[in-house]
Parts: C-alpha cells; structure tokens; sequence
C-alpha cells in the first residue's frame, strides 16, 4: 500500500500542480471565460487514463499465461523507462514549470478554444497514462489483492487536496526538494518492478535462466510473513530472486541514483562569485 500511495502521490501531485497553473493563470489573468475550454481537456485526459487503466487490467485477463506473463514483464520495463525518465524531467524542470506551461497557455489562448483543450488534454494526459501504466504494473508485482489499488487511490486523493491547497495558496514546500527526494524513492520502487518484469518475462519463456536462482532465502523470509509482505510491497523484494533479476535490479539502482544525486557530475552546477575588482578591470 505505501508504494503504491507514493506513486499515486507523486505522480498525481506533478497532474495537481499543472491543474493549478492552468487555472490560476486563467483566473489572475481575468480570463475564466476560458476555463472550461481547460476543465474539458483535463477531464477527458482523466477518462483516457481511467479506460487506459481498465483496457490493462481487463484486457489482460482474457489471455493466456505465457502472454499474460510477456504482456506483464513487456509493461513494466516500458513504466520503469517512462517513470525513470519523467524523474529526471520533473527535478530539471520543477523551478521552471510555471513559466513553461504559461508560455504554452499563451500560444494557446491565442489560437482558439480547440487549442485550450488540447492543451489540458496532453498537459494532465500524459501524466494520467503515465501514472495508470505505472500503478498497473506495480499492482502486478506485489499481487497483494485491493491494498495496492487502496493505496495508490489515497495517495491520488491526497494530491488532490495537497494540489488545491497550492492555489489557495495554504501550502508552500520546496517543490525542487520534494521532487528530488521523493524521486530517488521512487527509483528504488521501479527497480524492483524492473526486477519483477524480467521474473515475468522468464516466465513467459522470452529470458532464459529461470531456475538459476541467485539465493533463497524463503526460511528465513517467508513470502506470506508481515515483514516479507512490507518487503515484497514497497521494494518488490523477493526472497528467491534469479540471477538475471539481482544483475538488472544492481544495474538499474545503482547508476541511475548515481546521475540522479549528480554524482558523475550531473547535478546542477554552482554559480562562480566575480573576484574583487573585476569589474573595475573589466571596465
């Protein structure tokens, strides 16, 4: 359940804040004859989401094991790629986010009604299909019946109001930082269903070395215990991992973390003070 929450939160929390640009852009500017141009768009991507979401849960059912199976693994290494990089996107761009989206509120506004929904549609879309496709395939992973669903729908219904509070202007955090922390963990999260999908695509016969266990550590870890099912919800921990699975969770995690905390030079480079009488000399 908490995974899940932090995906709902994180990934709806991003939606929740385009939202409030949009609609605080609109209503500064005395523009709310234009708002429900913006509330149709927003809606329609909300339903293309919900539906996107039911295609893959009751779509899936209707096949057999094998592709099943392929279907699962195939989807989660496409959400870890998709999540991985929406990470990365959100920490660079979070501090410019307002400007970018009034920018393209502007383009917009001048080309007409058509343009507004469009705008809302892909702005709050592709983090709908996004966040569907991710919590689908964490669900998949932790197979712990309707707590993963219960989870990522409080953690959708938590950045709602974290979401409304911004425009009400009752919450300030530091966006950058909660991004960049709430990032790394998610990280953590996708390389255990990166893990899980290349469990799933052994299974489907697509990978090799099924059997070929790296340890098991199942006595000691039992998979139905308390604690082995914290493990399995938050991490996707498994006690009887293959060796294909332990070399693809080490060298997803470890690197991305790496860049992502700028530790091979990626982070953000700090400004240069002028030396005393620069600017004379300069002059």
């Amino acid at each position: 359940m908490f995974a899940n929450y932090l995906i709902g939160l994180r990934e709806g929390l991003e939606a929740s804040l385009v939202v409030c640009i949009l609609i605080a852009y609109l209503v500064k500017t005395g523009r709310k004859d234009r708002l429900p141009p913006v509330w149709i768009g927003i809606g329609v991507a909300v339903g293309l989401s919900l539906a996107f979401g039911a295609v893959l849960q009751f779509g899936s059912t209707q096949l057999s094991f094998e592709a099943q199976e392929a279907l699962g693994g195939t989807l989660s290494v496409i959400a870890v790629g998709l999540v991985t990089w929406m990470v990365f996107w959100m920490r660079r761009t979070a501090r410019h986010l307002k400007t970018e989206l009034h920018g393209k509120l502007d383009a917009a506004l001048a080309m007409g009604t058509g343009a507004l929904v469009v705008t809302a549609f892909l702005a709050v879309g592709r983090e709908g299909l996004e966040t569907a496709l991710f919590i689908w395939t964490a669900v998949q992973a932790t197979s712990d019946g309707y707590n993963p669903i219960i989870g990522a729908a409080l953690g959708l219904l938590t950045s709602v109001v974290l979401g409304w509070l911004f425009y009400r202007g009752a919450l300030k955090i530091n966006l950058a930082k909660f991004f960049t922390w709430t990032g790394a963990m998610l990280v953590v999260v996708a390389a255990g269903v990166l893990a899980y999908g290349v469990h799933d695509l052994q299974e489907a016969g697509w990978l090799g070395g099924l059997h070929n266990l790296a340890f098991d550590i199942s006595s000691t870890i039992p998979k139905d215990s308390w604690y082995g099912t914290l493990l399995k919800g938050v991490f996707n921990f498994q006690p009887d991992p293959t060796v294909l699975q332990v070399v693809v969770w080490i060298v997803y995690l470890v690197p991305t973390l790496a860049f992502f905390f700028g530790v091979f030079g990626g982070g953000t480079a700090k400004p240069v003070a002028p030396k005393p009488g620069a600017a004379k000399s300069a002059a």
